[in-house]
């Protein structure tokens, strides 16, 4: 990048930034897995689905609010500070424009999902959308320049800060409230050390051809990225809209559960794997072999855990939420299996952006959405959250499994490479997936049993990445 990066050489590479957001994910996910117990409990479905609504009128603006621009500085080809200033300028700019218009429609908005009640709840949480907004430059340019130790103090604050602020407001009666003030106030300082960590101070300006080509990068992520959002969260307007908040907070519920393992081992992936991609631009054929060995550690974790969470899910939801929330488990069952599907497809997504590849990822997403609005829709109205589930991964197999790889293979990363590299992770989440059905029907209370499963994924998991390790070389070779 330019003088700053050069004054700080002993600054973490991509091995070190995986580490770094690992940890990062780990603290932040266990540490407020015991919060998140208490909210549910403290709250009930009803509440919890209240909040529901609103956060998926979040989500829905935050997958385009910055136009796709951020994204851009990550893989820039040269020092990125001669585009920041407009990528700031327009990430808040639009972030504004689109917060405003949420609020508008958030009476709408409430009444379509059976809950009319949450509008005010919904314009209050949209406020995050300026803050993202503002932040977007700087958490760019800390991505790139492998800053994971500074963004897990950011991000330790945003889940701590708000944790407590979500607990102390749900323990004096707030109801779904204490949720949303939570997460913004958690947001708002949080982004104030964005500001503070970022390799470059924050300014504005405009330059016409920086922005055109800004544009031109960035707009068809935003098309993909709202597509994106239609793929995350349809089924949630579908449940909410066809069955009301309580059930949408039951399945709500079981997306959560489902995301741990993404969470946990795709969204710090995340984090580098851009970065760590555009590093490698000028070796195409290093570049395409990249993918696999990035690929398989990550299922090797992941997808055992995956099949031992599909197996488990009665189990797990009733030991850590309570018998109130039982009916989620049907869901969890089947968005726990496409928890395993959603790890590749971030990673695929990431990689085709690095090799520019934005107007066919567009389309991939395109098309799943098309499959998948029919098949939620008449799973969720046939057979409620399970059918939801189920909808979502049959769209997700059909779709987006064939297209991914036709795209991957254009690049250069055959699918034979990309079975090659799935094919011991899936043997093992088969293998797991069977002895944790068998320990769940033989052991008893459902805590042992879930103790008993949660080693048997971990030692699996552990054992073969050991035998794989030398695939995490391709993190320890490449600088910054």
């Amino acid at each position: 990048m330019g003088e700053r990066e050069q004054r700080t050489p002993t600054r973490p590479g991509a091995g070190g930034a995986l580490v770094w957001s690992l940890v990062n994910t780990a603290v932040a996910r266990f540490g407020t897995v015991a919060i998140g117990i208490a909210l549910a409990r403290m709250l009930g479905p009803e509440e919890f689905g209240t909040f529901a609504v609103a956060l998926v009128a979040l989500m829905a603006v935050l997958s385009f609010n910055e136009l796709g621009v951020s994204l851009a500085i990550v893989r820039w080809r040269t020092d990125p500070a001669e585009i920041a200033p407009t990528v700031a300028t327009i990430s808040t700019a639009t972030s504004v424009l689109v917060a405003g218009a949420a609020m508008l429609g958030a009476p709408a908005f409430a009444g379509a999902m059976g809950s009319p009640e949450a509008a005010g709840l919904v314009q209050l949480l949209v406020l995050c959308v300026v803050v993202n907004g503002v932040v977007a430059t700087p958490a760019a340019l800390m991505q790139r320049a492998f800053r994971q130790d500074q963004r897990m103090l950011v991000d330790q604050v945003n889940v701590w800060l708000g944790a407590a602020v979500s607990l102390a407001m749900a323990a004096t009666g707030s109801g779904a409230e204490a949720l949303v003030v939570g997460r913004l106030v958690g947001a708002v300082v949080s982004g104030a050390l964005f500001l503070r960590f970022s390799p470059l101070p924050l300014r504005f300006g405009f330059d016409p051809r920086c922005a055109r080509r800004l544009l031109s990068f960035g707009l068809p992520l935003a098309g993909a990225s709202v597509v994106v959002f239609l793929v995350g969260f349809l089924d949630q307007v579908v449940v909410g809209s066809v069955l009301g908040p309580v059930t949408l907070g039951h399945y709500v519920l079981a997306v959560n559960l489902a995301s741990w393992p993404v969470l946990l081992f795709s969204q710090p992936l995340r984090s580098v794997a851009p970065a760590l991609f555009a590093r490698m631009q000028h070796d195409p054929e290093a570049l395409g072999r990249s993918f696999g060995l990035v690929l398989r550690p990550v299922a090797l974790v992941a997808l055992p855990l995956c099949a031992v969470m599909a197996v488990t899910a009665p189990e797990l939801v009733r030991f850590v939420y309570g018998e109130a929330w039982a009916g989620a488990a049907p869901a969890l069952r089947w968005l726990a299996v496409l928890a395993g599907l959603r790890i590749f497809f971030e990673l695929a997504y990431d990689h085709l952006v690095v090799r520019e590849r934005s107007r066919a990822l567009l389309r991939v997403q395109l098309l799943w959405v098309t499959l998948l609005v029919p098949a939620v829709w008449w799973g969720t109205r046939s057979h409620g959250v399970e059918g939801a589930a189920v909808g979502l991964l049959v769209a997700a197999a059909a779709a987006s499994v064939p297209l991914y790889l036709a795209e991957l293979a254009r690049v250069g990363v055959r699918p034979a490479a990309v079975l090659s590299a799935l094919a011991v992770p899936l043997a093992a989440a088969a293998v797991t997936a069977a002895a944790a059905g068998a320990l769940v029907a033989t052991v008893a209370p459902d805590l042992v049993a879930l103790v008993l499963c949660g080693l048997l994924s971990s030692a699996v998991s552990a054992l073969l990445v050991l035998r794989h390790r030398a695939d995490l070389d391709v993190f320890r070779k490449v600088s910054p």
